[in-house]
């Protein structure tokens, strides 16, 4: 009778990578470079940038900074809702007065329409409640209504509505139109099919989007220093035109403003990790976990071994 020898468990051995380590090494030199100049060069003061880092002027624009953004984005994610279901929408003059919206504040750049809204007063010198075309009611001066904080709410998210509007168009019509035929058959509203069908479903496509327009709308946020609404960097330029500290105090705005992107962007993880439970692209990993894996693997994984229950005593495979 022949004896069969159990074969010896195979070893594995992991890709080299040269070239990824080579890199890495180049890359490191230049970051190593790049620190150094950062801490021996001394136009960086960063004596001044400590001094001014907590300044009640720079947190009162943080503040603002902070305000506008969210204000703008609830302005914006509102009126974009309804000027997507508008777009969506079977009435044809609905969906071109939409569409028009559209159009017209992604075509004109958000700067001119800041400018724009806060020289009103020139096109229309009184805005006032009546009866159209005829008596009026009550009427005030452009320029005490429209104030640098309504300019840069009008300009911002306005802008931003146009731009919310594409995101949920995508997000709603990403969903199977047979959920939505299932949902009236089964008796459901309108209303309730978007509620409790459609709406869930498309948040996985809406929230990854509009956390970049977030963190886009908060950098925006600086353009309003055209129309001296006194946030982050209006403030800033207000302290080094004084003090002709230009550069520290450009540094410490983007330290703050990378501060606030920073937080930004982990709570977007979180609210893309809550509404993908259940999805086969859903992680389940916190967002540490998920940094140290982006920056401390070199290697992948190795692949996972069959299952020994697959393996043959005599021949190794089944």
């Amino acid at each position: 009778m022949t004896e069969h020898v159990r074969p010896e468990p195979i070893k594995a051995i992991p890709v080299r990578h040269p070239g990824r380590w080579i890199a890495t090494a180049v890359i490191l030199l230049f970051v190593a470079m790049f620190i150094n100049m950062a801490l021996t060069n001394p136009a960086f003061e960063w004596n001044v940038i400590g001094q001014y880092l907590f300044n009640n002027k720079i947190l009162e624009g943080v503040w603002a900074t902070i305000w506008i953004t969210i204000v703008a984005m609830f302005a914006g994610i509102a009126l974009g809702v309804v000027l997507s279901v508008m777009r969506l929408s079977p009435n044809p003059v609905l969906s071109n007065v939409a569409y028009g919206y559209i159009w017209f504040f992604r075509g004109t750049p958000v700067l001119v329409q800041l400018i724009f809204w806060f020289n009103l007063a020139v096109l229309v010198p009184n805005i006032s409640i009546g009866i159209p075309f005829g008596p009026t009611f009550v009427s005030w001066d452009t320029n005490s209504v429209i104030t640098p904080f309504i300019a840069a709410l009008l300009g911002l998210g306005l802008n931003e509505a146009a731009y919310m509007a594409e995101i949920s168009r995508a997000g709603i019509q990403s969903v199977d139109e047979g959920q939505v035929e299932a949902a009236s058959a089964l008796g459901m509203s309108r209303t309730q099919t978007m509620r409790r069908i459609v709406l869930p479903q498309a948040m996985r496509v809406i929230i990854p989007p509009t956390g970049n327009e977030v963190i886009s709308m908060l950098k925006t946020t600086s353009l309003v220093s055209v129309v001296a609404m006194p946030e982050l960097l209006y403030n800033t330029q207000q302290i080094y035109a004084r003090t002709y500290q230009t550069i520290p105090l450009l540094i410490l705005a983007s330290i703050w403003y990378l501060f606030l992107t920073s937080l930004l962007t982990i709570g977007q993880y979180y609210i893309e990790r809550h509404y993908g439970r259940g999805s086969s692209s859903g992680s389940s990993q916190s967002f540490m976990q998920s940094v140290r894996r982006n920056f401390f693997r070199f290697h992948q994984q190795p692949p996972t071994p069959p299952s020994s229950t697959l393996l043959d005593s005599n021949s190794g495979v089944r």
